[in-house]
């Protein structure tokens, strides 16, 4: 494939993607009345801005051990690379170590951004990927591959599928900080004293 059709390949498949996850989000959103525990809602503009991130970043070569676009990735290089980049967090380096991280969530509570692993080596959670929605998940396959999107309901996929886990978003942090320094303030603001008459 030449430089030009796998520019043009790569532009068609990334805009595709934003159109999903663009009309995917909104729907999501028109829920305003979605309860304060349903963290999918809350992280959900997050997790959209990680599955396109990695969307970006289709076509790019395989390596072992490969951590970035110039060098290519391995399949939890490319998932460090994207939460690195995005929500500017650290994960473990290896797809085992990543299946002890996040919560663990059943296939029916997927959402773009988790966490897929997979048997791939004849070993558990030795793959992993970034899920996009719809049953399709973008990760680095194998030597001599490129970074490609998948069907999870392949028989090839099915039978070495290992679970799922959903990371925290940064949203979550900042909530929590942002509450405290509104507590911080609120106990700052001297009480008023009732005059008597």
């Amino acid at each position: 494939m030449t430089a030009k059709k796998s520019a043009f390949v790569r532009f068609i498949t990334f805009g595709t993607a934003a159109l999903f996850l663009t009309l995917f989000s909104s729907s999501a959103f028109s829920q305003n009345d979605a309860p304060e525990s349903d963290s999918f809602y809350r992280q959900l503009p997050g997790a959209a801005e990680l599955a396109m991130h990695a969307m970006s970043i289709i076509d790019t070569d395989y390596k072992f051990g490969g951590n970035g676009r110039a060098d290519g990735f391995d399949c939890s290089g490319l998932v460090r690379y994207v939460f690195k980049a995005v929500w500017n967090t650290e994960l473990p380096r290896t797809s085992a170590e990543l299946s002890q991280v996040g919560r663990k969530i059943n296939v029916s509570e997927l959402r773009s951004g988790d966490l897929v692993f997979y048997n791939t080596r004849k070993r558990r959670y030795s793959h992993v990927g970034i899920y996009l929605g719809d049953n399709k998940f973008v990760h680095a396959p194998s030597r001599g591959g490129k970074v490609r999107v998948e069907d999870m309901s392949g028989k090839y996929w099915q039978v070495r599928f290992n679970g799922a886990r959903r990371i925290d978003g940064p949203q979550k942090e900042s909530r929590a900080h942002e509450f405290a320094s509104r507590q911080h303030r609120s106990a700052a603001v001297p009480k008023r004293v009732a005059r008597r008459r």
